[in-house]
C-alpha cells in the first residue's frame, strides 16, 4: 500500500471520527508497511497505540480494506525517539500525498509533531503558525524582555525560571512568541516532544476523557511531554474540575525538570476565579509583560511588512510618510496595524494608484475613526506609575500606602474619564476591584482637583500624554 493511498484513506477518516479526533489520534500515526495481512503503524507511546487501538482500530481496518486484500488487523508498534523524529518528519498528509512535496515547519500536537502543509486546516491551539518565529518577530523597547527570555527557552536547554509566564493584550505578541519557541525547539531538538494548546483545547479534552472514563490515559499522555505550552490560560479560570487537573499536571511536569510556558491576557495575580494555589505556581517563575507597543515598534513592524508586499505587489510605489502616518494613527495592537497595510495594498493594486497619504486616509478611514480615542486601561496605569515612580504591579496590587493609593486613585479617574469602560470593567483591570472601590476613588480625586494645585497640575500633563 502507497502512503498516497493511506492519504486517501485518511481522509474518509475524517469524516468518521471527527477534525478533533482525527487530528490527535489519526494524523500523527505512519503506516510502517502491510505484511501478511497486517498494517503496522508506529505510534510515540504505548499509551497512544493502546488508545488508538482500542477506540479507532476497526475505523481504521475498514477504511484500509477498500484498499488493500487480505487485511485482518492492524497493528501499533512504538518507534524510538530517532524514529519518530524521522517519521514525522517525512509522514504525508492528506493534503499533501508524498513526503517530498511537504515544506512547511513541524508543528507540536497532543500527541506528538506533525506536519503543518500548506493546504492544511488551522487547528486551534494544535496547530502553529508557520509565519509566527522569531525571525518575523519584531524587538523593540516594550517587548524586548519577553523576547529574550522566549529565545532563552527555545535553545532548549536548562533555564533558571520555570515556568515562563508571558501577558499582555490583545495583538502584543503573545502568540507568535509561543509559535516561536516551539518552532525553534524543533529545528534546535526536534526529538523533544512539544506540546503546544489553548486552555480551551486543554478543557475540551480533560471534559472528553472524564466522559469516555479515560483520566488515567489522559494523565498519562499530558504528562509525557517534555515541554507544555498553554496558550490563554485564563480561560480555565472558574473550571473547578479543570483547573485541578492543570495544577497536578503543571505540578507533575516541574517535578521531572519539564519546561512549562503559559500565556494569558493579564498577570497571574489578575486573572480571576484562578485558583490561589496555580497563581502561586503561575507566578513562582518569570511573569513578563509585553507592554503595548510604542512609536519605534510599530514603525518596526510595517518596514517588515513592506518588504513581504513589494514582493507580492510588483510596481506598487508608496510614498515617503505613509508609514510613520500609519504608526502615529494606529495604536490599538499589532493585529489592527497590519490588517490596515494588507488592505492599503490591497486597494492600491486593484485601482492602480500610488500608496500616498490622500489614499491611505480614504482606504483607511473607518480603522482611523475607529483608533482615535482607543486608550486602553493599561496605558493609562503604565503611564501613571511612571509618572509617580512606582511599580505597576503595586498599583494594581493590595497595597494601601499613601504614595501607592494615590496614583491609583489617580489612574482610577482618568480610566472613567478617557475610556467608555464600565465601572465593574474598570474594577477588574484594578486587581478585581468592587465597583464601589472605583467610585471612591473617583470622588476622592475629584475633591482634591479644586484644592491640590500639585494635582490638578499632573493630571493635565498626564491627560496631555495620554491623548496624543
Amino acid at each position: 500500500m502507497t502512503n498516497d493511498a493511506w492519504g486517501k484513506v485518511r481522509e474518509e477518516l475524517i469524516s468518521r471520527v471527527g477534525k478533533n479526533n482525527y487530528t490527535t489520534w489519526i494524523e500523527p500515526l505512519r503506516l510502517s508497511g502491510i505484511q501478511h495481512g497486517v498494517a503496522r503503524f508506529e505510534v510515540p507511546t504505548t499509551f497512544f497505540g493502546d488508545w488508538v487501538s482500542r477506540n479507532f482500530a476497526d475505523h481504521i481496518l475498514q477504511q484500509l480494506k477498500t484498499s488493500v486484500t487480505g487485511l485482518s488487523r492492524v497493528e501499533m508498534f512504538v518507534a524510538t525517539r530517532s524514529e519518530a523524529s524521522s517519521a514525522v518528519a517525512n509522514q504525508p498528509t492528506a493534503a499533501q500525498p508524498t513526503p517530498s512535496q511537504s515544506p512547511a515547519p513541524r508543528v507540536p500536537s497532543a500527541a506528538k509533531s506533525r506536519t503543518r502543509g500548506a493546504n492544511d486546516d488551522q487547528v486551534a491551539g494544535a496547530t502553529l503558525d508557520a509565519r509566527f518565529t522569531f525571525d518575523s518577530f519584531v524587538v523593540g523597547k516594550p517587548n524586548e524582555l519577553a523576547h529574550a527570555a522566549a529565545r532563552r527557552v527555545a535553545e532548549g536547554g536548562p533555564v533558571s525560571f520555570n515556568p515562563l509566564f508571558l501577558y499582555g493584550g490583545v495583538g502584543l505578541g503573545k502568540t507568535h512568541l509561543m509559535h516561536a519557541i516551539a518552532h525553534e525547539l524543533q529545528v534546535r531538538q526536534p526529538h523533544l516532544r512539544v506540546l503546544y494548546l489553548s486552555a480551551e483545547q486543554f478543557m475540551y479534552r480533560f471534559v472528553q476523557a472524564l466522559r469516555e472514563r479515560q483520566v488515567m490515559d489522559f494523565k498519562e499522555l499530558f504528562r509525557s511531554v517534555d515541554v507544555l505550552m498553554v496558550d490563554d490560560v485564563q480561560f480555565i479560570a472558574g473550571k473547578d474540575s479543570t483547573q485541578e487537573e492543570f495544577f497536578h499536571t503543571f505540578n507533575a511536569l516541574v517535578d521531572q525538570n519539564k519546561q512549562i510556558v503559559i500565556s494569558a491576557d493579564r498577570a497571574p495575580g489578575e486573572i480571576k476565579d484562578m485558583e490561589d494555589r496555580i497563581k502561586s505556581r503561575l507566578q513562582c517563575g518569570l511573569v513578563v509583560d509585553l507592554h503595548p507597543t510604542d512609536y519605534e515598534l510599530r514603525l518596526g513592524i510595517l518596514q517588515q511588512k513592506v518588504e513581504f508586499y513589494r514582493n507580492q505587489y510588483k510596481g506598487l510605489v508608496i510614498a515617503n510618510g505613509v508609514l510613520e502616518f500609519l504608526a502615529h494613527r494606529i495604536t490599538t495592537n499589532v493585529r489592527v496595524l497590519e490588517g490596515a497595510l494588507t488592505r492599503l495594498f490591497a486597494f492600491a493594486s486593484l485601482v492602480g494608484r500610488e500608496i500616498n497619504l490622500d489614499l491611505a486616509q480614504d482606504c483607511l478611514a473607518d480603522i482611523l475613526r475607529a483608533s482615535d480615542r482607543k486608550l486602553t486601561i493599561e496605558e493609562i496605569q503604565r503611564k501613571v506609575a511612571e509618572h509617580y515612580n512606582i511599580r505597576l504591579s503595586d498599583m494594581i496590587g493590595p497595597k494601601r500606602l499613601r504614595n501607592i493609593a494615590r496614583p491609583r486613585q489617580v489612574a482610577m479617574y482618568l480610566s472613567k474619564q478617557l475610556t467608555p469602560r464600565s465601572l465593574p470593567e474598570i474594577g477588574r483591570r484594578f486587581g478585581g476591584r468592587d465597583h464601589t472601590t472605583i467610585i471612591h476613588g473617583v470622588r476622592k480625586i475629584e475633591e482634591l482637583m479644586s484644592t491640590d494645585s500639585q494635582l490638578s497640575d499632573d493630571l493635565l500633563l498626564l491627560r496631555r500624554l495620554l491623548q496624543t
